[in-house]
């Protein structure tokens, strides 16, 4: 019975261990950032005030989400995307490590093809 309890609690560990050694995915939209906390709906980000939107959200260093209230600090690196009225809608506190990386670039869209129009049919 014992054994059987190590057993589990190495395997457990195990599975813990691997679950915190991800990379958080960022989408290819994020922009980066610097970001102060203001009173709420504001942040400041890039020395710029800007507005949270209405179903926003932040997560942490630890990936969990942080309540806007709560967030102490300043001058903190933040990825962080726009919704189309250009209010921030997610914000993610990035670690030393994810600070440091590079965002991935945009890929390059090519230019759409306009469509050659068929000639006009001949008559005789």
């Amino acid at each position: 019975m014992r054994i059987q309890t190590f057993l589990l609690s190495c395997a457990l560990a195990l599975v813990t261990l691997s679950a915190q050694a991800f990379d958080r995915p960022f989408p290819d939209i994020a922009k980066r950032g610097v970001m102060t906390p203001a009173n709420y709906p504001a942040v400041i980000i890039n020395e710029k005030t800007r507005t949270l939107s209405a179903g926003a959200r932040i997560w942490n260093q630890d990936n969990m989400i942080e309540m806007p209230s709560a967030l102490r600090g300043s001058e903190m690196a933040v990825n962080y995307t726009e919704s189309d009225t250009g209010d921030i809608d997610r914000i993610w506190i990035l670690t030393a490590d994810e600070a440091k990386r590079t965002l991935p670039l945009l890929p390059v869209k090519p230019a759409p093809v306009k469509p050659t129009p068929l000639p006009a049919p001949v008559t005789k």
